[in-house]
């Protein structure tokens, strides 16, 4: 008995030619960045005007910071929403920076004059006066809170005391507009800027007035420059491409990033929020440009980890320190924010001994609807052994035709079915059994004009061409005395020829388009 048992177990029968999936496999770093989702009810916010610039603040509770017409919007990293705004200016904010402990923040404007703002009260508690044309870049320190620099129009670098409103330091040197600066991520004296002359220049405090201690040129008009976590690498944007250079090299060229389209307005580091795992302390370059894509960069493997595609011209990008919100400013005034999900241990408590806060595990008792559910969402750990439950076979109509070898029907059950992905299972299936040919001989007149019907629209599909184109020639020759006899079936064959034809003019078509182009490629290639 368990011997035709086991003879007479059966299988729903499945095409073997599948079409070939254009879709890759999500990898876990693309779907860590898209797992930053809009609040459902709020997806977007519209500014006034172009969002010229985004900053976060670096102490809890986070904020940050969007630059737009004559404003500065401060919003909250928890809830997205909009808590303050700053105004007072008399031309349009271009750039913000917090200072280190988050209660300050400086702005530039087109008017050329720098202001620094209380978060909590929303007053100008300073104006720096100096540049005498419009200011696009404004940093305070990592630490240091007394000091910050500024550059602007006027190819000038200016390095202010904050407190009495003085200039310490003016850094001479570009020969075009300033438009981005950073300073560097381990020491307050050092910091770069960038210029539309196509120079980075790196500045030291300490040197003074001497000049830039390093010097490189990007190529292109820079738009924006970051210094990585180590400190002894900067990223540079402009043009198209994103570059990457050896600081404490002299300068070196490390690397080249080209796959945006237009021109790239703004670039930060954003840090993978993996809580272990060789990904926990890994860094990436999050870059946005005129294109509309926000581009993902492993610096360290120096390749593209991930796109994202955006209806508008996007002009700055930010990413938080805690790596939980991620916003993107749009030159039509919406601003793009994602806040990913942390997940929490909710079978933890916290509990106070001592007035030293500790962790204990909350007990599971009886009385509790999780003590019953306990165990149902594990997952399975190396080495244990998994005993999976038996999954019901649904078998179709054709299916349970093939069980009983009645061949015919089964082939007619499919033919009336509307997917072809199962026609072409039974004649795979009859094939193997040797019986199609023999199911075609045997098919009556209403039966032979379904199948004529589907070769006509499947016999050239590539996926399917290799079965069906044959098995067409098969069938005009066995059933040609029929077809003769009926006005149906020769109008089945009509439409089977005219597709056939057409079939092969696109073909002659294509080898002519193939011809045309790969000399073009050839020539390409070889420069």
């Amino acid at each position: 008995m368990g011997e035709e048992k086991s003879i007479s177990k059966t299988f729903p029968v499945k095409p073997k030619l599948k079409p070939t999936l254009n879709k890759s496999t999500p990898t876990p770093e693309s779907k860590y960045w898209k797992s930053f989702k809009s609040p459902k009810d709020n997806p977007s916010h519209t500014l006034i005007s172009s969002i010229t610039c985004l900053c976060f603040s670096p102490t809890q509770p986070l904020k940050f910071a969007a630059t737009h017409s004559a404003t500065v919007s401060i919003f909250s990293a928890d809830t997205l929403l909009p808590e303050s705004t700053l105004s007072g200016f008399k031309d349009t904010a271009t750039c913000a920076s917090f200072r280190a402990d988050g209660r300050l923040i400086a702005a530039g404007s087109l008017s050329g004059v720098c202001q620094v703002f209380d978060v909590k009260t929303r007053v100008a508690l300073r104006k720096l006066r100096g540049h005498t044309r419009p200011v696009h870049v404004v940093k305070y320190p990592r630490a240091d809170k007394l000091h910050l620099f500024s550059g602007g129009d006027d190819a000038v670098v200016k390095y202010w005391d904050v407190a009495s409103e003085t200039v310490v330091g003016n850094f001479v040197g570009h020969k075009d507009y300033v438009r981005a600066g950073e300073f560097s991520s381990v020491s307050d004296d050092v910091f770069v800027t960038g210029s539309y002359d196509h120079s980075v220049k790196v500045w030291d405090v300490r040197v003074g007035n001497r000049g830039s201690v390093v010097e490189f040129n990007h190529g292109k008009p820079v738009e924006d420059v970051v210094y990585l976590p180590s400190g002894g690498l900067v990223a540079t944007a402009g043009g198209s491409c994103v570059k990457i250079w050896d600081v404490i090299g002299g300068g070196k060229l490390l690397y080249s990033m080209e796959s945006h389209n237009k021109t790239v307005t703004s670039i930060c580091v954003g840090k993978m929020g993996r809580e272990s795992g060789e990904e926990a302390q890994e860094y990436r370059i999050l870059s946005v440009g005129l294109d509309g894509y926000m581009k993902v960069f492993d610096y360290a493997k120096l390749k593209v980890t991930h796109s994202m595609r955006y209806p508008a011209a996007l002009m700055s990008v930010a990413f938080s320190p805690d790596c939980s919100t991620r916003v993107i400013g749009a030159s039509n005034g919406v601003l793009y924010a994602g806040k990913r999900k942390v997940k929490k241990d909710v079978g933890v408590e916290m509990g106070k001994v001592e007035g030293v806060e500790v962790h204990r595990k909350r007990e599971l008792r009886p009385a509790r609807v999780r003590y019953f559910h306990r165990g149902k969402t594990a997952k399975p750990t190396e080495g244990d052994y998994l005993v999976m439950a038996p999954k019901r076979v649904k078998l179709m109509e054709h299916d349970n035709l093939l069980k009983k070898f009645r061949h015919k029907d089964a082939l007619v059950s499919a033919l009336s079915g509307k997917n072809a992905g199962n026609v072409v299972a039974v004649m795979e299936e009859l094939v193997a059994r040797r019986r199609l040919l023999k199911c075609v001989s045997n098919l009556e007149k209403e039966e032979l004009g379904l199948l004529l019907q589907f070769l006509q629209r499947n016999s050239t599909v590539p996926r399917y061409a290799g079965l069906l184109m044959g098995l067409s020639k098969k069938v005009v020759e066995m059933r040609a005395e029929d077809v003769r006899a009926s006005d149906d079936l020769k109008g089945h064959i009509r439409n089977l020829k005219r597709s056939v034809e057409e079939e092969i003019r696109c073909q002659q078509s294509m080898l002519e388009i193939q011809g045309i182009i790969a000399p073009l490629l050839r020539m390409a290639g070889s420069y």
